[in-house]
């Protein structure tokens, strides 16, 4: 897994977790759902390139 990939995909993760958070408690479901899709493109991104280190010859 390359460096750079690798903080994008915890940066997704944490800033997606951080907006769900405050946009839950203040009640804004909307901006909630997309900080919740935002954590979810993280995970994605992070096990796409952790299969890709794990197939490589």
């Amino acid at each position: 897994m390359s460096a750079s990939e690798k903080v994008k995909a915890a940066v997704e993760q944490f800033v997606g977790h951080a907006v769900y958070r405050v946009a839950r408690a203040k009640g804004h479901w909307t901006t909630a759902a997309k900080g919740a899709a935002l954590e979810a493109r993280g995970k994605v991104r992070h096990l796409k390139e952790k299969s890709k280190d794990k197939f490589r010859l």
